[in-house]
C-alpha cells in the first residue's frame, strides 16, 4: 500500500502543471471581465498559475512522504499564509477565492482516480489517500481564510487609526489660539487619543488658548465629561487656557442630570463668543 500511495504522490507532482491548468480553466470559465480588467489579470496570471502548481505539489509531497505528516501540515500552513496575504493585496474577495477549493478537490481526485484504475489499487489504498489529503485541504482553506482575514483586519486598524487622528484636528485661528472641533461620539479609544493629540498639537502650535467646540457631540456621559476635565487640566499645566463652547441644550441637561461639577471649566455659548473674549484679553 505504501508504495502505491507514493506512486500516486509522484504522479501528482509530475502532473502539477496539467492539473493546475485544468483548475484554472474551470475556475475562469464564465468569468466576465472588462478589457482593462483582462489586461491587468494577464499581468498576474503567471503568478496565479505558479501558486496553483505549488499548491498541488504539496499534496503530491504529502503522499510521497506520508510518514512526515507534521512537515506537510507546516508547508500547507505556510502556503495558506502567503497566499491569503497575496490575494488580499490583489483585492480578490474572500468568497470568490474560496471557490477554488472545489476545483482543486475535483481535479486532484480525478487524476488520482485515473492512476488508481491504471494501477488496479485496492479500496483500502484509496481510503488511505483520502485520509491523508482531505484534512490537508481543509487545513489549507482554514489557514488561507485566517490569514486573509488577518490582513484585512490590519488594514482596517490602520484606517481606523488614521480616521481617529483626523477626527481630532486642532486648527490654528490666530497666533497662540486654536480651536478643536469635536464631532460624533467619544468612546474610550478616541478619548485616549483626544488627550494625546491635543497635548501634542498644543505644544506644536505654541498655543496660549484653545477653544474646544463640542457642538457636534450628541452625547455626553461621565466618561466623556471626565476626559474633557482631564484634557483641560493637562493643558493648564502647559500654560494653555481652555474655553469650552457649543454645549447643546440636551447635552447640558444630561450633564446637569449627572451632577457634573462644571465650576472648573470656562464655558461660552458658541465659538464666536469665545474668540471675541480671547481677542479682548490679548
Amino acid at each position: 500500500m505504501k508504495n502505491e500511495i507514493k506512486l500516486v504522490g509522484d504522479m501528482i507532482q509530475k502532473r502539477k502543471k496539467e492539473i493546475a491548468e485544468q483548475v484554472h480553466s474551470d475556475r475562469m470559465s464564465g468569468v466576465v471581465m472588462t478589457r482593462t480588467e483582462k489586461e491587468e489579470f494577464e499581468k498576474i496570471e503567471p503568478n496565479i498559475m505558479e501558486l496553483r502548481a505549488s499548491f498541488i505539489t504539496l499534496f503530491g509531497e504529502a503522499l510521497t512522504n506520508m510518514d512526515e505528516k507534521e512537515k506537510s501540515i507546516e508547508k500547507i500552513s505556510r502556503w495558506g499564509k502567503d497566499t491569503g496575504e497575496y490575494l488580499f493585496q490583489l483585492g480578490a474577495p474572500l468568497d470568490e477565492a474560496l471557490k477554488d477549493t472545489s476545483f482543486y478537490r475535483e481535479h486532484i481526485w480525478r487524476a488520482i482516480e485515473e492512476e488508481a484504475m491504471k494501477q488496479g489499487m485496492s479500496a483500502a489504498t484509496i481510503f488511505r489517500i483520502i485520509e491523508i489529503l482531505d484534512p490537508l485541504l481543509d487545513h489549507a482553506v482554514y489557514c488561507f481564510s485566517l490569514n486573509y482575514v488577518q490582513s484585512f483586519q490590519k488594514v482596517l486598524e490602520k484606517a481606523k487609526s488614521a480616521f481617529l487622528e483626523l477626527s481630532i484636528p486642532v486648527v490654528p485661528l490666530i497666533k497662540g489660539t486654536g480651536v478643536l472641533p469635536l464631532i460624533g461620539n467619544i468612546d474610550t479609544e478616541r478619548a485616549q487619543l483626544l488627550m494625546e493629540e491635543t497635548m501634542n498639537q498644543a505644544m506644536k502650535l505654541n498655543l496660549e488658548h484653545l477653544i474646544i467646540d463640542v457642538s457636534g457631540v450628541l452625547f455626553v456621559d461621565t466618561m466623556v465629561a471626565d476626559q474633557l476635565f482631564k484634557v483641560v487640566d493637562a493643558l493648564s499645566l502647559l500654560g494653555v487656557k481652555t474655553v469650552l463652547t457649543g454645549i447643546r441644550p440636551e447635552v447640558a441637561q444630561t450633564m446637569v442630570g449627572l451632577g457634573l461639577k462644571l465650576d472648573s471649566l470656562h464655558i461660552k455659548g458658541n465659538l464666536h463668543q469665545a474668540f471675541i473674549e480671547i481677542k479682548e484679553q490679548r
